[in-house]
Parts: structure tokens; sequence; C-alpha cells
């Protein structure tokens, strides 16, 4: 998750007041505030690349992709997040009272990274599940050509795919990725 900004805790109005006054972001769990990392230049590369994939993936449909600076309420008072990328579908909707605030997040993406992989895959994961506007969670692998996908199902239950090499995502809204596009060149880069 990232090391604690501060000793002192803060209410969630306090934080989002101070939040939107820093230079770096900072992520929110119950009065505790973490610094997020800058990425490596290939994590930011796959955030990109998911970013414009996406954006080609669901062009003509009612959804908009946001980059990473987008924070988001993973429960309202509680837990505020940012995601590598994102994407809204449906229009888009603050969290009451703010106007900065994504609350109805579709598509959340994770590019993984050693030092935030285990918060990604565990209390991150834990509170995007608890999003009822959230159908897909995509984890994206620094080191192989491969993307972990949990797709909502109709009875609210979460399905697992690994797509590889040669792949694709397919969204719960249609929308396809394919998986070679989304790393081709990226591992030209350093992964930090």
């Amino acid at each position: 998750m990232g090391n604690a900004a501060s000793a002192q805790r803060m209410s969630a109005t306090e934080y989002l007041e101070w939040e939107r006054a820093q230079a770096a972001k900072h992520e929110y769990h119950l009065g505790e505030i973490f610094a997020m990392a800058g990425g490596s230049p290939r994590h930011n590369f796959l955030s990109s690349a998911m970013g414009a994939e996406l954006r080609a993936a669901v062009r003509g449909k009612p959804c908009h992709v946001l980059s990473s600076d987008q924070r988001i309420s993973a429960k309202q008072g509680e837990r505020y997040v940012y995601a590598d990328t994102v994407v809204v579908c449906g229009g888009v909707r603050m969290e009451p009272g703010a106007s900065d605030v994504l609350a109805n997040p579709s598509v959340v993406v994770e590019v993984l990274s050693p030092s935030t992989e285990a918060y990604d895959r565990g209390g991150k994961w834990g509170a995007y599940q608890r999003i009822p506007s959230l159908t897909d969670y995509l984890l994206v692998s620094q080191v192989s050509v491969r993307v972990e996908h949990y797709r909502r199902e109709a009875d609210d239950s979460w399905r697992y795919r690994v797509i590889e090499a040669g792949g694709s995502i397919t969204l719960a809204n249609g929308a396809t990725l394919p998986i070679d596009a989304i790393y081709e060149g990226a591992f030209e880069l350093d992964a930090g």
C-alpha cells in the first residue's frame, strides 16, 4: 500500500481537503494516509497502453476512460484509492458533496509492482469488490505477457481468468482488448 504519510489520523473530510492540495497522491483507509509511489517506465507504459486500448475498445459505448489521477471512493467516508486506469460506463457519478471522487467505476486496472502486488490482490481488491458498479478488475503483470481478469457474474460472484500472449480480454460490457497490443514494446523498458 505504501508508507503512512502522517502519524496524525484524519477524518475523510480532512483527508479530501488535504489531498487536493498535495503534489503527490495518497490513499486513505479508516483515518490513515498512505503515500503512493511513482511507477517504473514499464509500469507507466503498461498503464498508458491499457488506457489507450480501453479507449479504442469502448469507442461508441457510453463509457469514459480515466487516468491514474482519478480518486475513487471504495467506501464513502472510509476508503479512497487510485487505480492505474479506470473506465466508467453509463455516466460519471461523483461521491455526494465532491466533484473529484468517482463513485461508480466499471473497470479498474492495476499494473502489478513488487511493492504493491500484495495490496492490489488483497485489501484493495477486497474494497473494489464492494463497489456495486464494478464489473471488471484487471491485474496486469510487468514480468510476463499476462493479465488476470476478475469479472462480476449475474449472481454477484466473480469469475477469474488468466489471459496470456495471443489471447484477448472480453469485458462485461462486450469490449475486447487484444493482449499483444497492450504489451507491444513493454519489455524494451526497465521494470525498475
